[in-house]
């Protein structure tokens, strides 16, 4: 039984999102709490994993 997830992305600055099908090409990802933000909703994470694509402009 195969247990992956598949990771949607739809921020087109990320580097690992294959944006034509909105999807993340890391095997996996870090997501970290945001410092001082306890909102109980999800802006309480983020991706720590996100690295700029510098290929973009």
């Amino acid at each position: 039984m195969d247990n992956k997830q598949k990771i949607n992305c739809t921020v087109t600055s990320c580097k690992y999102n294959k944006n034509k099908e909105q999807e993340c090409t890391l095997e996996q990802i870090m997501v970290t709490p945001v410092q001082e933000c306890k909102t109980t909703n999800p802006d309480e994470s983020m991706c720590s994993s996100y690295k700029y694509n510098n290929q973009m402009q």
